[in-house]
């Protein structure tokens, strides 16, 4: 491969087609124009290049179309300086006589126009580890589409290729503005790239895999129902198989001498430039840039499109999360502002270019500015020690880095993995209280901490441990043939640069500035808190045990049964029950509707008529004093509002039918019963995890009910398979697996008043069960005040 020197460069004059350094009247075909860099470029060739047409690649995406993804980009921040200067009606003239929207993607771009001067190819993958075959599709198959579609068209343009200064894969000393050395075929790697779906996806689908993943999604969402199962287990083999692609990437790319698949694949796309169009009689430029950041001045400073390369890592210090880093203190951290590199790829677009000879430009700060990853490292520490960010109202103290090494940070990550993971272990066993939910959410974001170390010290190990440093010749005399008149405006002298005031001043400030954006958009209770919408069309549905009263079916169907049995047989069938209760445990584990099954077997032999009496009498009223003052408040809310209020259980409506005259609706299940005589048996299915969902769509359906404007109230990982159906789901005192899900979720979590401890009814209390006088017979009247306190209540 022909390149070109370092003398061949210095002394080229400007191109004498464009002696203002402007690109004239050129006609320019830009590609990734609704990304970060591509962005800019369009700013600047609008701003700046007045007289260019612009031709873009743009893919629709689903039903909006190129054009009008245009429209909505030409509203972005990057342009708004530009559109103040010149005005609307400078505006929609230019979009209507300067912009075409060439509809496409690139690997297929259609048919591209034949009088083309200008191209500059920056649109790639922006993920430094995407599945392998995304990655190779994006920036090889990319590649090979726009060049063969230019070959295609007849134009014969200047191409200005956008690659990075990390193409050259894992190595010490300096980087040449060169054309790469190896010799891998990058075809058969593309090849081999693209089908390595197929092969992961056919494994994926292997019994031993499937038998695993279904395994562990039963053990977590076996209460929920078998379509969650199912739906998790299938969700967990896309993930597995989207690791195991990530995985390839990584490791391919390591074993051919590049950091990750990102740069693997940048590499290809030069070499595939290359031999497709800068030696194929064509003329092409190269413009590798390094680590890209806000803009240094222009269109303001700061700008920036989102969080790029070196932003998660500032974020996550700035909150906490990383109390060490294997990063090497005086390894050289090489960032170059967005600016610098728009004003750099068109200068190259700006400057002649030999047939069959590619010019290569590295736009780096390394060789000239260097900023070591410790100063760096000060810089952010000095930032967010004088501006810290805040949690929960308090501020949060960043750490201060050892630089270790590697091994070692590796070895406490992997010590403070096993631990976080003992302990989220033991806080799952624990009963859920309001106490163990706080130990869970404190052990949820210390365990996402360790999560964003772990990826990050994998992602970002290679950029911060480099021994590498890049010449910058050509680019440097590439800003020299500048006219004095432009530079200051298009210039991109890196020496120009001081790192403190660019970190302290504009970027810093940027990027947390898009995170306290973020930070004050309404959080999930607050949403809860504001005043119910009155509307007849909405649902409030509430689950019944634990969500509404403060008692659960062993203990109905104990003072149920002690009701009905002699006191001198209490304590057998006491007993009889607490060895049954295990059981009990593991079948409600495993899935709701059983554990009810099993515990209405035992209700066999109990006359429906002494039933009844119990529910009318000290059953009942006992129910009663056990409702949780909270729930039966937002019921009322929600009525005073218009919606319809329902009260579902999956067990019997024994416990349930005192609540009656509170809600609009009670949906509960029955007993079977012969003569009078309840079986054991259920009259109909319990109404639980996904059949409750069927239910709950059909209910809606009958009564006219917006479901995504409706309320739900649950405590139970069975309820998710309902409570998912409704656009403001709150989880009440949740249980572990509940309160997890709603962290993943933003569902709001509640915590509602429970009675005073002296009124709690426990198995072994036996001074507060029923007086029973005979066999089989109650005190089924409640007492004079027992009475009032039910009236009270309703």
């Amino acid at each position: 491969m022909a390149n070109t020197t370092p003398n061949d460069t210095a002394m080229q004059p400007a191109n004498p087609e464009f002696p203002d350094f402007t690109l004239g009247s050129s006609h320019v075909l830009l590609t990734g124009a609704t990304g970060f860099v591509g962005q800019a470029v369009l700013e600047r060739l609008l701003s700046s290049h007045p007289d260019t047409r612009i031709s873009l690649l743009i893919r629709p995406k689903s039903t909006t179309t190129g054009e009008a993804r245009l429209t909505t980009l030409l509203k972005k921040p990057v342009f708004r300086s530009w559109r103040e200067r010149v005005g609307e009606d400078e505006v929609a003239r230019a979009v209507r006589e300067r912009l075409t929207v060439v509809q496409g993607d690139l690997a297929n771009p259609g048919e591209l126009p034949g009088d083309l001067d200008v191209v500059i190819h920056g649109a790639s993958t922006v993920s430094f580890d995407p599945p392998i075959d995304e990655a190779f599709q994006t920036n090889v198959d990319g590649a090979t589409g726009i060049y063969g579609a230019l070959l295609a068209s007849g134009s014969n343009p200047h191409v200005v290729h956008v690659s990075t200064a990390y193409v050259g894969g894992m190595r010490k000393g300096v980087s040449p503005e060169a054309s790469l050395e190896h010799d891998i075929d990058w075809r058969a790697e593309n090849y081999a790239a693209r089908s390595a779906r197929r092969r992961v996806e056919m494994a994926s689908r292997q019994p031993e895999v499937l038998r695993s993943l279904l395994a562990k999604s039963r053990a977590a969402l076996g209460k929920v129902g078998p379509q969650a199962v199912a739906q998790d287990a299938e969700a967990a083999r896309i993930e597995w198989v989207n690791k195991r692609l990530i995985d390839y990437g990584r490791i391919r790319a390591e074993s051919l001498g590049w950091t990750d698949v990102y740069t693997l694949t940048k590499a290809f796309a030069e070499r595939a430039a290359e031999e497709l169009w800068g030696t194929a009689g064509h003329r092409l430029s190269i413009v590798r840039p390094s680590i890209i950041e806000s803009a240094l001045r222009h269109p303001f400073p700061g700008w920036l499109d989102g969080f790029k390369v070196a932003d998660p890592l500032i974020m996550a210090y700035g909150r906490g999360q990383l109390p060490e880093f294997p990063g090497v203190p005086d390894s050289i951290l090489d960032v170059i502002p967005v600016d610098f590199v728009v004003n750099a790829i068109l200068a190259a677009a700006v400057t002649p270019a030999k047939v069959d000879e590619p010019n290569y430009y590295q736009i780096v700060s390394g060789a000239r500015n260097p900023l070591p990853f410790h100063t760096m490292y000060e810089n952010v520490k000095e930032f967010f020690t004088t501006n810290p960010m805040s949690r929960e109202g308090d501020e949060i103290v960043v750490p201060s880095w050892r630089f270790p090494g590697g091994r070692s940070v590796e070895r406490t990550l992997r010590l403070q993995e096993r631990l976080a993971a003992t302990a989220d272990n033991a806080v799952a066993r624990m009963p859920s209280t309001t106490r163990t939910r706080k130990w869970t959410q404190a052990l949820h974001q210390r365990q996402r901490g360790l999560d964003q170390l772990r990826y990050f010290a994998e992602l970002y190990r290679a950029y911060v441990q480099t021994e590498l440093i890049f010449d910058d010749r050509n680019t440097r005399a590439l800003n020299a043939t500048l006219p004095d008149d432009v530079t200051a405006d298009r210039g991109f002298d890196v020496v120009e640069i001081d790192w403190h005031d660019y970190f302290q001043n504009i970027h810093f400030p940027s990027i947390t500035g898009l995170t306290k954006a973020y930070a004050n958009r309404p959080a999930g209770k607050a949403r809860a808190k504001r005043a119910l919408p009155v509307r007849s069309d909405v649902l409030a549905v509430f689950d019944f045990e634990g969500t509404v009263v403060e008692s659960n079916l062993v203990e109905q169907y104990l003072w149920v049964r002690l009701s009905s049995i002699p006191k001198a047989q209490w304590p057998q069938e006491f007993a009889s029950l607490m060895l049954s209760v295990p059981k009990f445990l593991r079948v409600d584990h495993r899935d709701r509707g059983e554990f009810i099954r099993t515990l209405v077997r035992r209700y066999k032999g109990i006359r429906v008529d002494d039933l009844q009496q119990l529910v009318h009498g000290s059953f009942g009223a006992a129910m009663l004093s056990r409702a949780i003052p909270d729930a039966l408040d937002r019921v009322a809310q929600h009525r005073a509002a218009g919606h319809r209020t329902v009260l579902v259980t999956g067990a019997t409506s024994s416990a349930a039918e005192p609540f009656a005259p509170f809600f609009d609706e009670v949906i509960a299940g029955e007993m079977h019963s012969s003569k009078g005589v309840l079986t054991g048996y259920l009259a109909t299915p319990p109404l639980v995890d996904e059949a409750r969902a069927a239910w709950l769509r059909e209910y809606a359906a009958t009564h006219g009910a917006n479901l995504t404007q409706s309320y739900g109230y649950g405590d139970s990982l069975a309820d998710v398979a309902w409570l998912q159906l409704l656009g403001n789901a709150t989880v009440v005192n949740p249980d572990t697996e509940l309160y997890r899900h709603a962290q993943r979720t933003k569902w709001t979590v509640e915590d509602w008043t429970r009675r005073s401890s002296e009124r709690q009814l426990a198995p072994g209390n036996l001074a507060v069960l029923p007086d029973v006088t005979r066999k089989g017979g109650t005190s089924a009247e409640p007492e004079e005040g027992d009475r009032s306190n039910t009236g009270d209540a309703r």
